[in-house]
């Protein structure tokens, strides 16, 4: 049902910022909470973010608070993930996740989602 392609990635200093993208196929984008997940190296995927459908509502890690903007444009069939103040313990390969809800104010931080993108590589130097 959805194809998911991160794009925007990067080499970044300290202090930096980047802008994730992540577009999807399909004609019911908005059928579907959105999520962002990071894994760096010898290290477990953790979640980062999450919009439920409309876009209306959002839910970050702690450590990503203030700094982090995730958003959606379901005309364009597409998430993004506003990266500001990035920090070398933000480097990773971040993902994108879509998961069929039925409820449309669902925020969704678990990993069982049912699509995911190929990642795109963020790497923050000291």
């Amino acid at each position: 049902q959805v194809q998911l392609v991160e794009s925007g990635g990067g080499l970044v200093q300290t202090g930096g910022s980047l802008r994730l993208s992540c577009a999807a196929s399909g004609r019911t984008f908005s059928g579907y909470v959105m999520g962002w997940f990071r894994q760096a190296p010898g290290k477990e995927r953790e979640f980062v973010a999450t919009i439920n459908r409309d876009g209306s509502g959002t839910y970050y890690r702690d450590s990503v608070k203030g700094r982090f903007t995730i958003s959606r444009d379901n005309a364009k069939n597409t998430v993004y993930l506003q990266m500001n103040s990035l920090k070398p313990e933000d480097t990773a390969v971040y993902y994108c996740a879509a998961k069929w809800v039925r409820y449309s104010g669902t925020l969704y931080y678990r990993t069982d989602y049912d699509y995911w993108g190929q990642g795109t590589q963020v790497t923050v130097s000291s």
